[in-house]
């Protein structure tokens, strides 16, 4: 999985490339938590090229959202497609997540 990185200001946006599934979560997850040390939490995460997730990819959203909410923060989806967002909903965890409708409104978020 290809994971593109652009800074925008003091806010990290990150966009995967492809589907959020077992073979690549780790590595996704791995590189989210790294970009939220290094970031105080401030980081976007641009889903608008990943077409799905599977159960792990659920699994590792929610364990990042879990350990950011310990410390009073939040994980910011934004651009989650149709199915990305049905994948979360049906598995019960569509409310744990703060959706914007692009990456320039998840940043302003920040402010």
């Amino acid at each position: 999985m290809e994971i593109q990185e652009q800074r925008q200001g003091a806010v990290l946006v990150l966009k995967p490339v492809g589907p959020l599934v077992q073979a690549d979560a780790e590595q996704f997850a791995a590189r989210l938590q790294e970009a939220m040390a290094g970031t105080l939490g401030r980081c976007v995460f641009d889903a608008s090229a990943v077409p799905f997730l599977d159960s792990r990819g659920v699994e590792t959203l929610v364990d990042i959202t879990e350990s950011l909410g310990q410390s009073g923060r939040s994980l910011k989806l934004c651009a989650a497609g149709e199915t990305f967002r049905q994948a979360l909903e049906l598995t019960g965890w569509g409310d744990a997540f703060e959706y914007f409708a692009d990456a320039h409104s998840g940043v302003r978020s920040f402010l």
